[in-house]
């Protein structure tokens, strides 16, 4: 059994249910992407399970309890969440916009330690933003706001990070940046990593297991290689693709694609 896993899990708005009875696993130790059309219900199930937003049904369990009975900060030592829009960092430098990251590891007090200050470097260095650390945020690009928040993330020094379209507002370069780190932090230190992603072979490439979503439903998970099917991508994106290897990567690659006759 998976330490992080989801059972009869319903989520909604008001009485308009987005997620419906929704059981899933996240694999131990690998990074799992998340796929499926917009309004679906991924960044739903994320800010559930993080709990950021709470659930009308089912539960979502981390290391045999309900994360719903969880002490906050001592739910935010084990997991960090990049959301999709992240909240507005007015007023703030990137230092200290990144430096919140540590708010779970702070006493009374508030203080930055030696350590603290020490995970907040590392955190700049990796996603390349050191040399903006006394910069205020709003002064930046939007790519560069984007990995300062990852920073933030990743300064919160967890076994498990989930992340909502990173490679948003990112060119090429930095998408691919971004995401060989997550992948460096998952195979050096065992993070977890859950993450929602627009780009179906982005999804493929870097993900060990996949959960492809319609309609708040689970379509498929499994291996890359058991989602990225014709069968299934037609099921929930409605487009007939044809499905090849990467020559670099081997790993499942949609080549091209039409919509789906009769769709």
């Amino acid at each position: 059994m998976a330490r992080l896993y989801t059972e009869d899990l319903s989520i909604g708005y008001g009485e308009r249910l987005i997620v419906k009875t929704l059981s899933v696993q996240i694999p131990d130790k690998k990074i799992t992407t998340i796929i499926g059309s917009n309004g679906c219900g991924k960044s739903t199930l994320l800010k559930a399970m993080t709990r950021i937003i709470s659930h009308q049904g089912g539960t979502v369990i981390l290391d045999g309890e309900s994360i719903s009975k969880e002490n906050t900060k001592v739910l935010a030592r084990k997991m960090a969440i990049l959301p999709q829009t992240p909240e507005s960092a007015s007023g703030l430098t990137v230092g200290e916009l990144v430096s919140y990251g540590r708010f779970p590891y702070q006493s009374g007090l508030g203080r930055l330690t030696k350590k603290d200050y020490e995970a907040i470097d590392w955190a700049l260095e990796v996603t390349g933003t050191k040399e903006f650390k006394y910069r205020p945020v709003d002064a930046l690009s939007g790519g560069q706001r984007q990995r300062v928040w990852i920073a933030m993330a990743l300064a919160q020094e967890t076994e498990i990070i989930f992340l909502d379209e990173p490679t948003t507002y990112l060119d090429l370069a930095h998408q691919l940046e971004v995401l060989e780190l997550l992948q460096k932090l998952n195979v050096e230190q065992d993070r977890k990593i859950v993450m929602v992603l627009h780009d179906l072979n982005q999804a493929a490439r870097f993900a060990d297991y996949m959960i492809a979503l319609k309609d708040g439903q689970v379509v498929k998970a499994g291996r890359c290689e058991d989602v990225m099917k014709p069968d299934v991508l037609k099921k929930v994106f409605q487009i007939d693709a044809e499905i090849g290897r990467d020559p670099r990567t081997n790993k499942p690659m949609c080549i091209t694609y039409n919509l789906a006759k009769g769709e």
